[in-house]
């Protein structure tokens, strides 16, 4: 029995070393630094742009059009974006997109600023930020393999999560306090600097110190190529599959909160950041918890969505603002769970010259089923409310689990910590 205790005490002595490892390796540390800015602004950007579609047009269907037009890029180029990360230098590619991105933002600015914006300006800025995209978030994701070793894949994964989600916790609630008392426009502004961070940590990694991969050669029928590799193997099959039904129709946060603030709830910009702010708690709690973690496999992916399932259900019923904010926040939990695993799982089982092809193919399932899905719930709440579009996130992803749940048994996977 001490012997049980003593190991029990160990384990949480040396928690926070297994939780925050990776930021020992300086590269990633780096890298970490300048993304922990450059997030805040981007959340203060997305909770500001959708504010500024339902000012311009009191549309929801709008609201979805736009954050569509965002991800189409990623559901048409999703795959070639993918090749294009497993053949070039993935710092170089990142630099490149963030600073693209810092420009579409400071023009934004300068038209809300200077009163000239319009509703298809903000579409095209939306549209010209998911080109960015289709190799943005590959290329980010697929790097952590260059700074980190395969035993700290999973942690560096959680503790992006964890940065990411605590931007989405501070960001958020900056810009409702703008929105309400400055402009629009400054969120913007200020997202446009924050990239300067991110851009500054990328020139500051020392590449002799990277774990690079070799880059693909060029040859035809790559993509095609990471689709057969995902196919052949049960456990990525059965994560691309949950991926794209809590994608589809369940994590449509920006188009559901905003209703839900101003409609269910009869608040302004202050009520969305506060609800976007609670999934971010939840969504940085989940993170951590996820960054003790050594490993990841489909079970636990399989329990996750289960999860997300149920709080969505639970958020739908919330009578008051209070009860529903806690409730987003075990939302938070289950979402960037369920997200961090599905990611690092296909990291871990995937061979390092598929990596990028592998990350653009969750993209594009992620990303891209935004512009089918975001939509679809603006309609749904448009004719139904705001808790319909939580009931449609938790009902379907219940029931995929549950379809999944007898062919799961046939894959035998490794124990899971």
């Amino acid at each position: 029995m001490g012997s049980a205790d003593d190991t029990f005490t160990a384990r949480i002595r040396t928690a926070p070393r297994r939780v925050f490892r990776s930021l020992a390796v300086p590269n990633y540390r780096r890298f970490f630094a300048g993304h922990a800015v450059s997030v805040i602004g981007t959340w203060m950007q997305r909770v500001a742009q959708d504010w500024l579609v339902l000012e311009l047009t009191d549309s929801p269907v709008a609201l979805g059009i736009s954050t569509a037009l965002q991800f189409l890029p990623t559901l048409l180029l999703g795959l070639w974006g993918g090749v294009l990360v497993d053949r070039l230098d993935r710092r170089r590619t990142i630099m490149a997109t963030q600073a693209v991105s810092a420009v579409l933002a400071a023009v934004l600015a300068v038209l809300v600023l200077g009163d000239l914006v319009r509703l298809w300006m903000v579409y095209a800025l939306a549209l010209g930020l998911g080109l960015v995209t289709v190799l943005d978030v590959p290329a980010r994701h697929a790097f952590i393999t260059e700074l980190v070793s395969p035993d700290n894949y999973v942690n560096a994964q959680a503790l992006n999560s964890t940065v990411h989600n605590a931007g989405r916790l501070v960001g958020p609630a900056i810009a409702g306090v703008l929105i309400a008392t400055v402009d629009i426009g400054v969120a913007f502004a200020i997202n446009a600097l924050s990239f300067v961070a991110v851009l500054l940590g990328l020139w500051r990694v020392d590449p002799r110190e990277l774990h690079r991969v070799p880059a693909l050669p060029r040859a035809k029928g790559q993509a095609r190529q990471g689709l057969r590799y995902a196919w052949a193997h049960p456990e990525l099959r059965a994560c691309l599959f949950l991926v794209a039904v809590v994608a589809l129709l369940g994590q449509h946060f920006r188009v559901v909160f905003p209703l839900l603030a101003r409609d269910t709830f009869g608040g302004g910009a202050e009520v969305y950041g506060w609800l976007t702010s609670a999934l971010g708690v939840g969504a940085v709690l989940g993170a951590l918890a996820s960054a003790a973690r050594v490993s990841a496999g489909a079970w636990s992916l399989l329990l996750w969505t289960f999860a997300f399932a149920g709080v969505n259900l639970a958020a739908a019923a919330a009578p008051t603002l209070g009860l529903a904010l806690a409730a987003v926040v075990a939302l938070g939990v289950a979402n960037i769970c369920f997200n961090t695993l599905a990611r690092t799982l296909l990291q871990i089982k995937a061979d390092p010259t598929m990596q990028g092809r592998l990350i653009a193919l969750h993209s594009l399932i992620f990303l891209g089923s935004t512009p089918l899905g975001a939509p679809i719930a603006g309609w749904v709440c448009e004719q139904w409310g705001a808790r319909t579009g939580l009931l449609l996130a938790g009902i379907p992803a219940g029931l995929a689990a549950l379809a999944l749940l007898p062919w799961l048994r046939k894959i035998r996977t490794p124990r899971e910590e």
